[in-house]
C-alpha cells in the first residue's frame, strides 16, 4: 500500500473520532507493510489528556509487538503531532512518521518545534507531511466551524 492508502484510513479512525465528538485525529501504526495498531483521538471520553491518537495508536502497538521500542514502523497520522506525541514517537524509535494537516501553531514536527530531528533526543525520525492535506485539512476545518456555530 502507498503512504496515500495508509493516510486514508487513518482518515476513517480521525472520522471514528469525530462520530464521538473528539477532534478528528486518527493514527496508525504499519511495520513491513502491515497494519499493527491503530487509534483515534479519546481524551475527552476518556477524561485523559494523554488519549491522542498516535498515544494510543503507539501503546497498542507496543503491547502487540510485546516491546517498547517499535523498531522498522512506520507512523501515519491525519495532523502534525504535538510536542507530547513527538516524545513518544522519539522514545518509541518509530523509524518513520508521515502526516497529513501541518499545525502551524502546535505542531512538533516542523513548526512550533523541530523534534523529528532535535539534536538533543536520542532518535531521530525521517517524516513527510502534506500527505493527503487538503483531506485532512477541511475534516478538522468542519469539525471546528462546527464548534463554535453550536456554541453560538
Amino acid at each position: 500500500m502507498t503512504d496515500e492508502d495508509w493516510m486514508r484510513h487513518a482518515i476513517k479512525l480521525a472520522q471514528h473520532a469525530e462520530n464521538e465528538g473528539e477532534v478528528p485525529v486518527g493514527a496508525l501504526l504499519v511495520k513491513e507493510d502491515e497494519l499493527i495498531a491503530e487509534g483515534w483521538n479519546m481524551p475527552i471520553g476518556s477524561c485523559d489528556p494523554t488519549a491522542h491518537a498516535e498515544i494510543i495508536a503507539i501503546r497498542k502497538a507496543g503491547a502487540r509487538q510485546k516491546n517498547y521500542r517499535l523498531i522498522n514502523t512506520t507512523l501515519y497520522v491525519t495532523l502534525e503531532p504535538c510536542v507530547m506525541c513527538m516524545g513518544a514517537i522519539c522514545h518509541s524509535r518509530i523509524q518513520r512518521l508521515v502526516f497529513g494537516a501541518y499545525d502551524s501553531k502546535r505542531g512538533a514536527v516542523c513548526h512550533a518545534l523541530h523534534l523529528a530531528d532535535a539534536p538533543f533526543l536520542n532518535h531521530s525520525v525521517s517524516w513527510i507531511g502534506g500527505i493527503l492535506e487538503a483531506d485532512t485539512s477541511v475534516l478538522l476545518s468542519n469539525f471546528f466551524q462546527a464548534k463554535r456555530l453550536a456554541s453560538k
